[in-house]
């Protein structure tokens, strides 16, 4: 059990960018929550937040500290660049504050660890935002998988291609695919198989046209700790038939194969039941299952967001803890990793 804060959570919100709006509005529609500092290292946009949103009362500028104390803070919002989080964690736990982050957890894994301890050693909540997993097409998807509808998993496939131009930061980064975006989709792949990573081969690279500075393509293989394996196939500056932001999946079992493109609900093709000498017929006879809506309660930022409050207030770790999310930045770095190396890398 973690600390469990009073009603109403009184939150501060870090880092006032565009990732900050859809918190800030699940906050307000919660009556158990209350706003009351906004703090960024602009403090013109941390005070234009307060006023986008009309909480007058609110505390802002830049010293996260000082206004955790003055605002006698329960939660942090930890929306700042990936550089920022262990900063931003760390003052928040000091003072006694759950952390609620966007992804990615940190910018390494040693930040990413110290930040954990840090929360323990305080008994405090330490949740990330995963807004992907909480889809019911990837619940359902992985739905199918659960029922042993396939058999047993052996290969998963993820495609992802998308050529979205967002400037800023993510322009300058050495691997924006693989840091900023790809951790969602290797964060989906260990849902769907309940599995982690073991090892991974990585090329990353960045092909003609990139506006990007650094990698924007990558094609990784894991070895997962169900024996499967699992191809990722990616690029951020891809014009021209992309995939939804969820990707385009394919997962083969030892009895059939399940899809889900990302936009549709999943299904599968599995051995016909009953079919004298399937497994020696040349190609043997298969039948379609459609998944069955596995979804409850909202979905995207606001079903992650509910799942987080919902622990927060039971004392109990979020499906995406940051414990648990740590596995998920660590196919993120050793995918890094053997990219730069051109190396099969051990992950932790």
């Amino acid at each position: 059990m973690t600390q469990v804060p009073e009603k109403p959570v009184r939150i501060v919100v870090a880092g006032c960018g565009n990732m900050a709006h859809a918190w800030i509005r699940h906050a307000q529609e919660r009556a158990d929550c209350r706003l009351v500092g906004f703090v960024d290292l602009n403090p013109l946009a941390a005070r234009a937040m307060a006023e986008k949103y009309q909480v007058p009362d609110a505390v802002v500028g830049n010293d996260l500290a000082g206004i955790l104390n003055q605002t006698r803070a329960s939660l942090v919002f930890n929306l700042a660049i990936p550089e920022a989080h262990r900063p931003i964690a760390l003052t928040a736990f000091a003072a006694g504050c759950a952390v609620m982050s966007e992804k990615p957890l940190a910018a390494n894994l040693a930040e990413a660890d110290e930040m954990i301890g840090a929360a323990r050693e305080q008994n405090l909540f330490f949740g990330v935002m995963q807004n992907r997993r909480f889809l019911k097409q990837i619940r359902s998807f992985r739905r199918i998988v659960d029922d042993g509808i396939i058999g047993k998993p052996g290969t998963i496939n993820a495609d992802f291609y998308l050529g979205p131009r967002f400037g800023g930061f993510r322009d300058l980064m050495d691997d924006p695919l693989l840091l900023d975006m790809a951790i969602h989709t290797f964060d989906q792949a260990r849902f769907i198989l309940r599995a982690d990573a073991r090892q991974v081969y990585c090329h990353a690279f960045n092909p003609p046209g990139s506006w990007y500075r650094g990698n924007a393509s990558a094609i990784a293989i894991f070895t997962m700790s169900d024996s499967s394996v699992f191809c990722y196939r990616g690029s951020w500056c891809s014009i021209g038939y992309p995939t939804s932001w969820e990707a385009d999946w394919r997962v083969s079992g030892s009895q059939g194969t399940a899809v889900w493109d990302g936009k549709s609900m999943p299904w599968a093709e599995v051995l016909k039941p009953e079919t004298p000498n399937a497994q020696a017929a040349f190609m043997p006879e298969v039948i379609r299952v459609d998944a069955r809506d596995d979804g409850s309660g909202r979905e995207g930022h606001d079903g992650c967001l509910d799942e987080l409050f919902d622990a927060l207030l039971s004392g109990r770790p979020a499906e995406t803890d940051a414990a648990d999310n740590r596995n998920s930045l660590a196919m993120v770095m050793a995918a890094i990793e053997s990219a730069r190396t051109g190396t099969r890398v051990t992950i932790d």
